[in-house]
């Protein structure tokens, strides 16, 4: 297997680029004064992208999907963001096996 130093150099400065943006979001967010409207907002950003992650795969896809789509939000209800991830995981693996 060759590596082309073309591709590793661009892939080494992706990998730099999204750590640099984790370790700065952490870093100024805990710097901010939010108000407790802004509190909430900044609070609901991890679910709301997870429902993007989420809803076209539960709309596009096949019944599979959807199930375990519906069990994720259900799982939302109960457990925190990392939980939610594993139940949908497992939920989508565990239909499609079913399915």
């Amino acid at each position: 297997m060759n590596v082309d130093p073309i591709n590793l150099l661009a892939f080494l400065g992706m990998a730099i680029v999204t750590y640099g943006t984790r370790v700065a979001g952490l870093a100024l967010a805990g710097r901010l004064s939010l108000s407790p409207r802004a509190q909430a907002a900044f609070d609901a950003i991890p679910p709301a992208v997870l429902v993007a992650v989420i809803a076209p795969s539960a709309l596009a896809t096949g019944w599979a999907e959807t199930a375990a789509a519906a069990v994720t939000v259900l799982a939302a209800t109960r457990l925190p963001l990392l939980g939610v991830v594993a139940v949908g995981v497992l939920a989508v693996v565990g239909f499609r096996a079913v399915m």
